[in-house]
């Protein structure tokens, strides 16, 4: 398998992550708060909590797209991972703006990260069946659908 789409978009994510980080380095600076301080004037903690939002949900992303690009489908994986980069983006910039600018974008996110877990569990799921079970699931549906 050549999960080149997918790979393409974790690539995009971890330089989403390294921009994040480099902006905490530059609130940092800009505000004067020195390691390992992580409170300050309240500019600094939003874009410090940005960060630290985002990379505690980059792990769940980084499994879901990766199971979901595997077992169901790399190019709606792909597809999903854009929108939720994008909506992690948005929310990045939304917090750091104000705590009310967050919301939106991480509503839009979760939504996404959902769906990407939808999608590894039911490729797994089926994948899991045809294997061990002799049970090609998908080729059922699709006969009782009338796709095949």
């Amino acid at each position: 398998m050549e999960a080149v789409c997918i790979g393409a978009v974790t690539v995009m994510a971890l330089l989403e992550q390294s921009v994040f980080s480099l902006q905490v380095i530059y609130a940092r600076r800009k505000y004067s708060v020195a390691p390992p301080a992580t409170s300050g004037p309240p500019a600094f903690e939003r874009i410090f909590r940005a960060q630290a939002n985002c990379s505690e949900y980059f792990p769940i992303f980084i499994t879901a797209l990766w199971t979901s690009g595997v077992f169901f489908s790399e190019g709606a994986s792909a597809l999903c991972g854009l929108f939720y980069l994008y909506g992690r983006l948005r929310y990045f910039w939304g917090y750091a703006q104000s705590p009310q600018g967050r919301l939106a974008p991480l509503y839009f996110s979760a939504q996404i990260l959902w769906l990407l877990i939808g999608f590894s569990s039911l490729g797994v799921f089926f994948s899991f069946c045809r294997i061990y079970l002799n049970l090609d699931l998908v080729h059922m549906l699709c006969s009782v659908l009338g796709f095949v």
